[in-house]
């Protein structure tokens, strides 16, 4: 398995939805951590106001990009309509 970075950018005015999909978002990140497949993850806090977030990034593995990009189309943020774009990109881990 491969390493893969997820980069998600959150979609304008989309707070109220985050918050609301943030659970099961994380039970998500939960599994892929339970299986020993995640590297690191978090949201990207707005230099401005670290309350509020911009996106995503999250770094794990996966067998190819094609198992990693329907890892992210299933993600909650996904289907509550946070997410704009998620950029995927393989991932090499020099530092754990």
């Amino acid at each position: 398995m491969e390493y893969y970075m997820l980069l998600a950018t959150d979609a304008d005015d989309v707070h109220e939805a985050r918050m609301a999909a943030r659970l099961a978002h994380l039970q998500r990140l939960e599994a892929l951590k339970a299986e020993g497949r995640l590297l690191t993850a978090g949201p990207n806090p707005l230099p401005d106001n670290p309350e509020r977030v911009s996106g995503s990034l999250i770094v794990a593995q996966f067998e190819s990009l094609d198992a990693a990009q329907e890892w992210a189309e299933k993600d909650p943020y996904v289907d509550a309509g946070v997410y704009e774009e998620v950029l995927i990109k393989p991932f090499k881990a020099v530092f754990k």
